[in-house]
């Protein structure tokens, strides 16, 4: 599909276009026409659809031309409307102008970027609701909490003539108290909301002939490393993505660690041990038909000390040998069971779908936690009595942030809210 916007978009097309009779452009309908050369000769037979501003994607007259898809004629058809007085689009440029008309507000534009790099059903399903501004609605009327508190505090001070009576800090606490347990219930979805935007890495590891392998096809559910019985098969990292209750998670398969029979083998363990590292989750797999190995109990430690970490039986098929230390998780990587049990373990919050209007942005995440240190202080600020002039500027201080998120708030704003809620002047 060619897609092109401003006023030019129904010239433009006409130019490059050859539509039946009497065809007439109707807002939000479609028509077939032929593509054609500059010499009018078809290339293509084409679907144009037409959206009129400001009810188009851009708020701008809007139209799509919708080919069959061959490469070259998208390239030539594209060609033809830069000859006839269009321009390429830059990156994200239908988006920002449709945020600089007005049609979306900030949150929406950047979830539309979230929908295009969605890896996962559930991403796109989280993106496209936010793409209808559910994170907005959560913001926007913590927002206007705080603007009416502003606009209550300025006309206590600016309009102190004409009987406006200063706040007392009671009502001041009493409307700053939703306000910043509403921002702190949403600061604390970013935990699960980055979850689902950035996923998490998985480092699968353990002794030589564990099932490591074995276990890292189970939970991709193909078979893409290489299983044989014989010890250290897996020289290198192999690394695969796949989703797990919509949360994309990146399967890391690690060389078995013990100590290294040549260096081709010493520089795979290496490489484990950096995936342990760099892993948000480590996956220990024990052999539960072996005796637990002093190197077993090594690698447990390792993981306690470097952070999240899940113990892993695996061979629950045999008759089990080991005494594995602490809780573990029994699977069969041959069987499969216990795998299901093993995916909820590993993305324990994935389990259960939260609504949509979560933060799964990180600039998001750092401006509410702005907002919230500067509602902090405004508190303080109350409580101690300090003069309204300076409590304003910790109100405006939280305000800020949350116009950076869902747009800004003039002082046309704040006054006319103190002109529609107070009776100044008679």
């Amino acid at each position: 599909m060619v897609r092109l916007s401003g006023s030019d978009a129904r010239r433009i097309s006409e130019s490059i276009l050859r539509f039946r009779a009497g065809h007439a452009w109707n807002p939000w309908t479609v028509a077939l026409a032929d593509f054609t050369d500059d010499s009018l000769v078809p290339v293509d037979r084409v679907v144009v659809a037409y959206f009129a501003a400001p009810r188009s994607y851009t708020a701008e007259d809007l139209v799509e031309i919708s080919c069959h898809g061959a490469p070259v004629v998208l390239r030539f058809c594209v060609e033809r409307a830069c000859a006839a007085g269009a321009r390429l689009a830059e990156p994200g440029e239908f988006t920002l102008r449709a945020y600089l008309n007005g049609r979306i507000d900030l949150p929406q534009a950047e979830a539309v970027r979230d929908l295009i790099e969605a890896t996962t059903l559930y991403q796109a399903r989280v993106a496209a609701q936010q793409v209808e501004g559910s994170v907005s609605k959560r913001i926007r009327p913590v927002k206007e909490q705080l603007v009416e508190l502003i606009a209550l505090l300025e006309a206590g001070i600016d309009f102190a003539e004409d009987d406006i009576s200063v706040a007392p800090v009671e009502e001041i606490l009493r409307r700053l108290n939703p306000i910043e347990q509403t921002l702190t219930a949403l600061a604390s979805t970013f935990d699960y909301g980055k979850l689902v935007h950035s996923g998490i890495t998985l480092a699968i590891v353990g002794r030589p002939n564990v099932g490591k392998s074995s276990l890292f096809n189970r939970l991709l559910e193909q078979d893409r490393a290489i299983v044989t019985e014989i010890p250290g098969t897996t020289r290198d990292l192999v690394s695969e993505v796949a989703a797990i209750h919509g949360i994309p998670v990146k399967f890391v398969d690690t060389a078995g660690i013990r100590a290294g029979q040549d260096l081709v083998e010493t520089l795979g363990i290496e490489r484990s041990y950096r995936a342990m590292a760099d892993a948000d989750v480590t996956l220990v797999v024990l052999d539960l038909a072996a005796p637990v190995h002093p190197d077993d109990l090594a690698l447990i430690e390792l993981a306690r000390g470097q952070g999240r970490w899940i113990l892993v039986g695996n061979k629950a098929d045999l008759p089990r040998v080991a005494e594995a230390p602490g809780d573990y998780i029994a699977v069969s990587a041959l069987t499969g069971v216990g795998i299901e049990r093993l995916r909820e373990a590993i993305a324990p919050l994935a389990s259960h779908e939260q609504d949509s209007g979560f933060i799964t942005s990180i600039r998001h995440a750092q401006l509410l936690a702005e907002s919230l240190e500067a509602l902090g202080q405004a508190r303080k600020a109350a409580e101690f009595g300090i003069p309204h002039e300076m409590l304003l500027l910790d109100l405006y201080a939280a305000l800020r942030p949350l116009d950076s998120i869902t747009g800004a708030t003039t002082a046309d704003d704040i006054l006319n809210r103190i002109f529609s809620t107070f009776c100044i002047g008679k």
